[in-house]
């Protein structure tokens, strides 16, 4: 699969240019700079190039042609497109800028492109992007400034003017790269085509991607998690802010934001993400010179204190283990490190320390069956000889199954040391917390490749309840639904109090007898998102003449606080006692689809914000890993002497309101707020619903 695109035989420069300085001359440059198949030069006003005899266009090319690279004006593009279909070239590189990025006409001109390109059975990388290359096949079809190094990184950009700096990157740093796209504006292939494609690809052991959005959520989900039990995806995803986020009315949807669903999605398939520039270059340092640990256990060999500290602290920070080396281990260090020395980890092995000294202490760390990975420091003292320890990480290093992440900390002193490592393919960290953090991605990327996904539960439901809630309620236009929700719950097997609908007192008289004193109150109103806020809600009512008090004053209070809501009556409910306030809740993601909250509950979600999303469907990990995701989780496991909460039925509600959502693309946002969970084997119990459906 695309195969061709990076290992074309021949590659055809429709737009190529006799002058110095432009796109055209540029990539003509870059294929003539290596690359060994058939290069043609298109250009009706030009008899030769280079050397290399022009072409008024690609079906005067007497042979094939497997890849064509466009560079001329966007409104040409169409019919150079078409040419190509003609001529069967497959592959097709837009470079030429001037499509929906710049309006309405620019979008109009790609949707006509997409639809030629569709006709012929090819395939597009852009428009509107730097093009495409591969380190192995020396074939450069980009503007890109120079080559970079050859190595096993593939990477994907939606940014042009980043992938011009990852590349800098890469030379800089010596982290070679095999295959690099450029996305453009993705009107055909996208990141989830390259990450398939990269799967199977021997060359490429590490896949980079700096993603502004994607295009197919749920596709990106499903070849992720394939991809990721093969080889580490690294992904910086720009947008983190809310700003972007559209406006939404319930809890769920203001507590997602812009970038709650895209983490959701990358820890749901294996995709790890990259908050910084440095941390996705250190990873991809890291995965690309390195094995991968088979655990957590880390130990740190160190010619100095203070950075073998900070060492210590970063790996408990992040989450790593410090070794306990065996008592072999430690034996044997004392008999060749100074008395002076530290023989537990850290390993101190003193400022003076030799070469010889880091190799024996390398070499016996390395050995002990309780270390899944080391950090070797060193900083430039007075007897200090960075290259020859570097020299020593290089050897033992092809020696092990084990990562050993190099730490030189310093600048002139030390660099020498850094460009043996940088010639042997090993990522220098100049600072003990980005080693550590590195490390720590590595051991998590261990368990990723190990991930098993199960299958959702499926429950027993009653569809066509829900179906005909929905249906009434769209023919009464109403689209949002407030304690009228409740039945859709029940469908569902999510329990709820008991409870009567009113439209009056005396509705409302009846209601609480049957029921039973004491009862809650509460508006019924599809206007009204936080009753509580308006006056909505009465507790603890014991008798008839409280609730007719509580019923005329809430009337009046509402009716204050927002004159222009429709008001279709109370619900009365049997009163809830004990047990720990917790909410879920629903979103729908336009990427992603619905949006799985939970989290503490009650009036104060919005303020604590202790949440945690995920994408449906569920699986019963999924939903116990929200639950322990949150950080105050030991609420409902019991502190204090308190009995611990009913997790196992919390998570199956959370289950169920996942089958719920996905059964249902009707539902766009869901609140159950708030939810009762008592005490281990004593279930959990619905209070309070919002939902809101799509018009039709």
């Amino acid at each position: 699969m695309l195969e061709k695109m990076f290992n074309p035989e021949s590659v055809a420069v429709i737009g190529a240019s006799h002058v110095k300085g432009k796109v055209g001359r540029a990539v003509l440059d870059n294929l003539l700079n290596g690359y060994e198949g058939k290069i043609y030069p298109i250009n009706p006003n030009a008899a030769e190039i280079e050397g290399l005899k022009c072409y008024k266009t690609v079906l005067d090319v007497p042979g094939p042609i497997d890849l064509a690279v466009i560079v001329i004006p966007s409104k040409l593009v169409p019919q150079a497109v078409r040419e190509c279909g003609e001529k069967g070239i497959k592959y097709i590189v837009i470079i030429s800028a001037g499509f929906k990025e710049v309006g309405v006409e620019g979008a109009r001109l790609e949707n006509e492109v997409k639809e030629i390109a569709r006709s012929y059975n090819m395939r597009i990388v852009g428009p509107n992007c730097l093009g495409v290359l591969n380190t192995h096949t020396r074939c450069n079809a980009s503007f890109a400034k120079k080559m970079p190094p050859s190595g096993n990184v593939s990477i994907i950009t939606q940014s042009g003017a980043l992938g011009t700096a990852i590349l800098d990157w890469s030379e800089a740093t010596g982290v070679g790269f095999d295959s690099f796209v450029s996305l453009g504006n993705k009107a055909d292939l996208n990141e989830i085509d390259f990450m398939e494609a990269w799967k199977d690809d021997e060359n490429t052991k590490v896949i980079l991607a700096y993603l502004e959005g994607i295009t197919d959520g749920k596709r990106f989900i499903e070849v992720a998690r394939e991809v990721s039990k093969v080889k580490p995806i690294i992904v910086v995803k720009s947008g983190r802010t809310s700003a972007g986020a559209r406006a939404v009315s319930s809890h769920t949807g203001s507590l997602a934001g812009s970038d709650a669903a895209y983490d959701a999605a990358f820890m749901q398939s294996g995709v790890i993400r990259a908050e910084t520039m440095y941390e996705f270059f250190d990873m991809a340092g890291g995965f690309s010179g390195q094995p991968i640990p088979k655990g957590d256990r880390i130990a740190i060999i160190t010619n100095a204190g203070g950075p073998g500290i900070l060492a210590t602290d970063s790996c408990e920070r992040y989450g790593l283990r410090l070794a306990t080396l065996s008592k072999e281990t430690v034996d044997a260090l004392k008999t060749t490190l100074p008395a002076a020395a530290s023989f537990y980890n850290p390993v101190d092995v003193l400022g003076d320390a030799s070469a010889h000294l880091y190799r024996f202490a390398l070499e016996t760390v390395v050995k002990d069956s309780g270390v899944d990975g080391i950090l070797v420091l060193a900083t430039p003292q007075a007897m200090t000889d960075p290259v020859a320890i570097a020299e020593v990480i290089c050897d033992i290093k092809k020696q092990t199954d084990k990562p050993i992440l190099p730490c030189f900390i310093g600048g002139v002193v030390m660099d020498e040391g850094v460009q043996v490592l940088k010639r042997h393919g090993l990522y220098n960290y100049d600072d003990p917390a980005r080693a550590a953090y590195a490390m720590r991605m590595m051991a998590r990327y261990n368990r990723i490749s190990q991930r098993v996904y199960p299958q959702p539960r499926q429950f027993d439901v009653d569809r066509e309840k829900v179906r005909g809630i929905i249906d009434r309620a769209r023919k009464m236009g109403i689209t949002v639904l407030g304690l009228e929700a409740l039945p859709v719950l029940e469908a569902y097997g999510i329990p709820t109090l008991k409870y009567k609908m009113a439209a009056g007192v005396s509705d409302a008289l009846q209601a609480a007898r049957e029921i039973g004193y004491p009862v809650v109150m509460k508006i019924v109103s599809p206007d009204i998102v936080h009753k509580s806020d308006v006056g909505g809600v009465r507790v603890g009512i014991g008798s008839d003449e409280e609730l007719e008090n509580a019923y005329n004053k809430m009337m009046k209070d509402v009716s204050l606080a927002a004159p222009r809501c429709r008001i279709s009556g109370v619900l009365i409910q049997q009163m809830a006692t004990g047990g720990k306030e917790v909410i879920l809740g629903m979103n729908k993601d336009p990427q992603f689809g619905p949006l799985i909250m939970f989290g503490l509950g009650g009036i104060y979600v919005e303020v604590l914000k202790d949440v945690q999303f995920r994408v449906a469907p569920l699986n019963e990990k999924d939903a116990m890993g929200m639950i322990y995701g949150i950080k105050t989780h030991q609420m409902l496991e019991g502190t204090r002497g308190e009995k611990p909460s009913d997790i196992e039925k919390l998570a199956e509600l959370l289950e169920r309101l996942s089958q719920l959502v996905t059964d249902f693309p009707d539902i766009l946002e869901m609140d159950i707020n708030p939810v009762k969970v008592y005490e281990k084997g004593k279930g959990c119990l619905a209070l309070d619903v919002r939902m809101a459906i799509s018009p039709k």
